[in-house]
């Protein structure tokens, strides 16, 4: 048996790159297949921003994309796409056209201008080049998590957010995994204690195991925002080996949108983006409707713990007035659990 990573990069024929700059406060990840992958998405936030997201809606003619991008940035950020085609048309990627191939890279953005990064760039913003040097990095195995990527500028109501993911096997042998940027309005945590809303679906002590608290007050679930003067956004990928179609990939993205409410409190907001892309490799063979349902049950269960380690993980940015991060605040709490620790 495969020791799994607990990370997206456990399904085989995916990776990883992340280019962050703690200095802006922002950065870009991209989720690159070796081939082309079936996929979908599901907007839900109700301040989005995106890029060819329109394409995955399962009625569009484009079946299968060649990378995801979540990026920083708000609508600035949306240059990161132009910077991972580049890369895949270096390598001879693309979606063809004739003698041509356009690559395929649906993105999404989410909203961290505020958090006290220098974003005094000249006439062109950084992230056509970052989504470049995300592509470049890419790996297949390790990444790191929390202050990273997308992840690196990311705040909630109550911590710094980061970057998460998690993975999980299903009973018959198929794989399914996510990766989060958590940037919530809301909070990923109980009340103003150290808890995370997605303890129930925890493994192995991956966000300090430290359940959740007895017994939950009416304080413990009152509303937690970061401010009504900025939008947010909490934006992923959902993952599976799995043979899908193109509409089944769209079901498991809203899933996966089931961690998000899972994992925050509250989620979709008018001010959130909320945004989750879902794709098959389609290294494992179609799954009948039992194992396709657990594939379903297993993405609102891997979103929501990648939600929490995407904050468990987190570090403050280096720059003044930057959001305290869990870990600043429970360091007595934090376990030293290694990535591949988890199966």
């Amino acid at each position: 048996m495969v020791r799994l990573l607990n990370l997206i990069t456990d399904i085989e024929g995916v990776s990883v790159g992340n280019a962050t700059d703690l200095k802006l406060g922002s950065g870009v990840t991209v989720i690159v297949f070796d081939e082309p992958a079936t996929a979908s998405g599901v907007v839900l936030g109700g301040a989005p921003g995106g890029r060819d997201t329109a394409l995955l809606d399962p009625s569009m003619t484009v079946g299968a994309v060649d990378a995801f991008v979540l990026s920083g940035g708000s609508a600035f950020g949306l240059d990161a796409a132009g910077g991972v085609q580049a890369g895949l048309r270096e390598v001879g990627r693309g979606f063809p056209v004739g003698d041509v191939r356009v690559p395929i890279v649906p993105q999404a953005i989410l909203m961290d201008l505020l958090n006290g990064g220098d974003k005094d760039w000249d006439l062109q913003s950084p992230y056509r080049e970052m989504g470049y040097q995300a592509f470049k990095a890419a790996d297949k195995e390790q990444f790191a998590l929390g202050t990273v990527g997308a992840g690196a500028g990311a705040t909630t109501a109550t911590f710094k957010g980061g970057l998460g993911s998690a993975s999980a096997e299903t009973s018959t042998g198929l794989k399914i995994a996510a990766i989060v940027a958590v940037n919530a309005l809301g909070s990923a945590t109980v009340g103003e204690g150290p808890h995370f809303w997605s303890a129930p679906f925890e493994q192995n002590g991956e966000f300090g195991g430290l359940g959740l608290p007895s017994p939950i007050s009416q304080v413990d679930t009152h509303m937690r925002l970061k401010g009504m003067s900025t939008t947010a956004t909490t934006i992923g990928a959902i993952v599976t080996d799995a043979e899908l179609t193109k509409q089944e990939a769209h079901r498991l993205a809203i899933m996966a949108h089931d961690g998000f409410a899972r994992g925050l409190l509250p989620a979709h907001l008018p001010l959130d983006g909320d945004t989750v892309f879902a794709a098959s490799t389609g290294r494992k063979p179609r799954p009948d409707l039992p194992a396709f349902l657990e594939l379903c049950h297993l993405a609102t269960m891997v979103m929501a713990r990648a939600i929490a380690r995407g904050v468990y993980e987190a570090t403050a940015l280096p720059v003044a007035g930057a959001q305290q991060a869990w870990r600043d605040r429970y360091p007595d709490r934090v376990r030293s659990l290694k990535q591949g620790d988890i199966a």
